[in-house]
Formats: structure tokens, C-alpha cells, sequence
């Protein structure tokens, strides 16, 4: 070979992987939906100058609110775990669950497995209540006073799709429902747990995160891998 074929070699490393974008779904929905408003209104008044007054005294229904709310939820989260965690994890966003409709806002991958984390931007207490009778319990989740537990229940077929992309892989898999804007008690606050779920704040999820556990680099940055490669990336 010669030197000048030598000297065309180009060593590659693996390909980067992708994380994703924080909520992209969810902002792409949002927007979806407003702009069906608007084409609503524009339909009825024009493009015009009634038009752009009718747009501007018109406000979305809660329902598209709702996802601008989610995103910037899920975007919140995101800042605070890239801030917290810094290279220790690697942190996969808006991920695609082959099958369904759904998707999984969030999962890390440290030393101490991989984490599940749907992301709420909810205002209010968060609290465990036991609606259950005198010889069994039976908890709930409520947030601002309403019952919450269908969150925690959706958690189910998340772990189920990250487990089935794992395969024969043999790590941790847990669980977490983290509020955005929610309320905790001042004195001694501390995260739950709900049907094996464990529900937090931000910031103390990011510190369970980080803790030590029995993935080394080298692992943690395969099973990344695998997740991102069989649960796709969300592109608004």
C-alpha cells in the first residue's frame, strides 16, 4: 500500500448516539393543534385584519395547552438531569415505543441502571393517600388534590418496552414519575413510592441517579446503544 493510501485511512469511531430532543413530541402536537385553531378561524373571519384580531382574542383550549405544558416539562427535566449528572449518564429523550402511540419522555443510563422517567409539569401537593378499608392498603397518588394513579399505572407498559429492547441484557430497570412545579413538604421532604414507581422532584431524582451501582462505562454506554437504537428518537 502506498503512503498516499495510507494517509487516506481515516480511523472512525462508533457513530455519536441520539439522544433526542426533549419534549419534540409534545411541542409538535401543540403545534399541530394550534394551527388547526387558527385555520378554523381564518376560515370563518379570513387572513385579514379580522382575521388576525379574531386569532388574537381567541385562546387555545386547555386541551392544546396542555401539551405546551408537557413540553416544557419534559424540557425542565432534561436541564436539570444534564446539569446534575454531567457525563456520568447518558440520558435519552422523547423516545418512539415500537407498536403504540405512545412514548417515553425519558431514560438515563448510569452506574446504577437504567431509569424510566415520565416527566409532569403539575401544580400542587404530591401526596400518598391509602384508600384502602382496615385489613388492606390500597395508595394512591394525588397531586393538587386530584387523584393522580393512572400516571403510576402507565408506568407499566413503559418498563415492559425497555425491558423487551433490552433483550437478554441483565440490568437494574426502575421506574420514576418526576413533577415539575409541584409542591413538597418544607420540613424533611422526600420522594415516594407507588406500585414499585418511585415519584420525585427533579433534582433528588437526578441524586438517585448518580449513585453508585454495578454498570461499569463500558456497559452503560452499550445498553445506551441498544435503547436509542430500538426506541427511536421523537423529531418535531
Amino acid at each position: 500500500m502506498s503512503s498516499e493510501s495510507v494517509d487516506s485511512v481515516v480511523e472512525e469511531g462508533p457513530a455519536p448516539i441520539d439522544v433526542g430532543v426533549p419534549g419534540a413530541s409534545a411541542r409538535q402536537e401543540h403545534q399541530r393543534r394550534q394551527a388547526k385553531r387558527e385555520r378554523r378561524i381564518e376560515e370563518k373571519w379570513g387572513t385579514g385584519r379580522l382575521g388576525r384580531i379574531a386569532k388574537a382574542l381567541s385562546d387555545d383550549p386547555q386541551s392544546t395547552r396542555a401539551w405546551k405544558e408537557g413540553a416544557i416539562g419534559e424540557e425542565r427535566v432534561a436541564q436539570v438531569l444534564t446539569e446534575r449528572l454531567g457525563d456520568t449518564a447518558v440520558l435519552l429523550h422523547d423516545r418512539k415505543v415500537p407498536g403504540t402511540r405512545g412514548n417515553i419522555d425519558h431514560i438515563a443510563v448510569a452506574s446504577s441502571g437504567v431509569w424510566i422517567i415520565d416527566a409532569k409539569r403539575y401544580k400542587g401537593r404530591v401526596e400518598k393517600r391509602d384508600k384502602g378499608g382496615w385489613f388492606r392498603t390500597d395508595f394512591h397518588l394525588y397531586v393538587g388534590g386530584r387523584d393522580r394513579t393512572k400516571l403510576v399505572e402507565a408506568m407499566g407498559w413503559q418498563h415492559d418496552a425497555v425491558r423487551s429492547a433490552l433483550g437478554d441484557e441483565d440490568v437494574p430497570v426502575h421506574t420514576a414519575l418526576t413533577f415539575v412545579g409541584a409542591e413538597w413538604p418544607l420540613l424533611f421532604p422526600k420522594p415516594l413510592r407507588i406500585g414499585g414507581v418511585l415519584v420525585s422532584w427533579p433534582a433528588k431524582l437526578a441524586d438517585l441517579i448518580g449513585e453508585p451501582g454495578p454498570l461499569d462505562d463500558e456497559v452503560v454506554e452499550r445498553i445506551a446503544r441498544t435503547l436509542a437504537t430500538a426506541l427511536t428518537a421523537n423529531r418535531s
